[in-house]
């Protein structure tokens, strides 16, 4: 039998798209023959998966996992809504999830991570990609830990337990009782599922975008003819109100509709008998960002019929 050199795979998944397992194994079955390997992988549908790269892909799933002191959340794309209601794509993102939440977010290295099937994530989502046939992407991942306390998690709508369109976690440091901190922690990340903060407190604010914020307020407060000592009063005055709209701490808790989050907090350290603080909180909503293609079905069934 002929040797199956590592060159070997690498060429046969250039020319394939297909992973890399998969590449090893019609190798083996062909006795390195690359063309018939080639052909091996057609067959069993593997080197679909390149053709489907270039696709949009905006649909899927967020899934996060979290155990105690640590949290993950994924998002995985698809092309349509009906993958997420996959039974295997489901499974497949929350492997993911929970490699994240084991060897961390950084992505090359959650790609090379092993999933169930005894496949690498990347291999996997090649894998799927030419059973289900549609293009998928490992879009983007992040983790949160804290020394002491919890992260909790929320996921909005869920279509299974732990995935769904919008996903959360918060970090809680507290030496205080942990079931106790774990519903405080969901009930914040429930806030921040709805309020859609950008920062986590008034010292984390962008620079850059508190400074563009202060010139367009500065301009419009210009309009009322002011004087510039008054000008600079309404500014900063505006500039409360961004912060209220923007930073976590400082918005009204979604939950009663009144109270600032950072009060909620100071109340339950008073109620714990433990100072808590919120360190972290991740917000992924899916497909943000990503630019759908407006299908225009008539010109596509026009093409279709020559037209």
């Amino acid at each position: 039998m002929a040797e199956i050199t590592a060159a070997l795979v690498k060429d046969l998944r250039e020319k394939t798209g297909a992973g890399m397992m998969d590449c090893k194994k019609a190798l083996g079955e062909t006795s390195g023959d690359i063309e018939a390997a080639v052909d091996w992988l057609r067959k069993k549908g593997l080197s679909a998966a390149a053709k489907k790269a270039g696709r949009v892909a905006a649909e899927g799933l967020v899934g996060v996992a979290a155990s105690g002191t640590a949290g993950a959340i994924v998002e995985v794309n698809a092309e349509t809504d009906f993958v997420a209601r996959n039974d295997t794509f489901q499974g497949y993102v929350r492997a993911v999830a929970q490699a994240a939440l084991a060897k961390g977010a950084d992505l090359d290295v959650l790609k090379a991570a092993t999933v169930p099937s005894g496949r690498s994530v990347a291999d996997e989502l090649t894998h799927l990609i030419a059973t289900i046939g549609e293009n998928m992407a490992l879009r983007r991942a992040a983790r949160l830990a804290v020394g002491q306390g919890i992260v909790a998690s929320y996921v909005h709508n869920a279509t299974a337990p732990g995935l769904g369109k919008i996903g959360v976690l918060v970090a809680l440091e507290s030496a205080g009782d942990a079931a106790k901190l774990e519903a405080l922690g969901r009930q914040i990340a429930m806030h921040v599922a709805a309020a859609n903060p950008q920062f986590l407190d008034v010292s984390s604010v962008d620079p850059a975008a508190l400074e563009r914020e202060r010139g367009v307020l500065r301009e419009q407060a210009k309009a009322s003819g002011k004087a510039d000592a008054i000008i600079d009063k309404m500014v900063e005055g505006r500039l409360r109100k961004f912060y209220e709209e923007t930073v976590l701490v400082e918005q009204v808790y979604v939950i009663d509709g009144e109270t600032r989050v950072s009060k909620v907090v100071e109340a339950a350290a008073k109620e714990i008998g433990a100072p808590i603080k919120v360190v972290g909180f991740v917000r992924y909503a899916l497909g943000e960002g990503i630019e759908k293609a407006q299908a225009d079905f008539a010109a596509e069934v026009a093409a279709q019929l020559g037209r």
